[in-house]
């Protein structure tokens, strides 16, 4: 049975490509945020999103006026209530989100699934917040949301067979190709991808090559579309030493561990794109 409503709890960068992808797909989607301002701003990121597909023909205009349609925005959590599946979409934050998921579960109708789109931290951990652990998951997606086909489902100790496979019908119903694994940190691209962006920190932290070498030569060499620092830079490198943090708490193995130089460079504010400034300069 295809899903009619679904919740998404935060309109940031990965919550309104969430919102905007099952908008599209003909979901009603309603999307809350702590504000109004906050709210108005990643609706606006999504309007923009849609208006420039339209201007490069990618979109028809009738597609994203009916996906804008399909899009309810509030600053309330008991709007979610008639949601038969809600996707949290907050900061990466364990008690942030043990709590949000705590409320989620007594707005919510006794059917409806709850996720959370974190990219390292444990679903069983924050399944045990809410009195219906069974029917809570992982939902990761991958940034830009509307652009990646990826989605990682990601299965707590307690999650059951029908939770499982009700969240392998949303994915496919909004045109995404689902990765299924267990709930271990990292989950699958984070437990591959992480070690390999550590390691060219610690290659240009050594001096064995430049930024541009390193990059130039896992793009040239191994066909990435784009090197590890400059992925890093696109990730945001705060966001990559958390989750390496979490990863080396949980391992112990040298591999997960942070080098220096990325430590520095987070204390610093050097955060890549988001900031202007990380392994390259984004400041003009």
């Amino acid at each position: 049975m295809a899903f009619k409503t679904v919740g998404v709890v935060g309109c940031g960068l990965m919550g309104s490509g969430i919102v905007q992808v099952s908008a599209q797909s003909g979901i009603t989607t309603w999307v809350r945020e702590v504000d109004t301002a906050t709210l108005d701003k990643g609706l606006a990121r999504i309007k923009k999103f849609l208006d420039d597909g339209v201007a490069k023909g990618k979109v028809a205009a009738e597609d994203r006026d009916r996906t804008l349609a399909n899009i309810k925005g509030t600053t309330k959590l008991e709007d979610l209530s008639g949601c038969e599946l809600v996707i949290e979409a907050a900061v990466e934050n364990i008690e942030i989100k043990r709590q949000l998921f705590g409320t989620l579960d007594q707005v919510l109708g006794a059917d409806a699934l709850l996720a959370s789109n974190t990219s390292s931290l444990s679903i069983t951990e924050i399944a045990a917040s809410t009195k219906r652990p069974d029917r809570v998951l992982g939902l990761h997606f991958f940034n830009p949301v509307p652009l990646m086909k990826l989605v990682e489902i990601i299965r707590a100790l307690s999650t059951s067979d029908a939770a499982f496979a009700r969240a392998q019908e949303y994915v496919g119903q909004i045109g995404k190709t689902p990765v299924l694994c267990k709930d271990t940190p990292g989950f699958v691209v984070n437990r591959l991808l992480v070690p390999y962006l550590l390691d060219a920190v610690r290659v240009l932290e050594s001096g064995i090559a430049s930024r541009e070498d390193i990059d130039n030569g896992m793009k040239l060499g191994c066909g990435y579309p784009m090197g590890p620092l400059t992925l890093l830079d696109f990730v945001g490198l705060d966001t990559t030493y958390f989750i390496a943090n979490i990863m080396f708490e949980e391992f112990r193995e040298p591999r997960f561990a942070a080098p220096p130089l990325l430590k520095r460079m987070v204390s610093a504010g050097h955060l890549g794109r988001k900031s202007g400034r990380g392994f390259y300069d984004y400041s003009k």
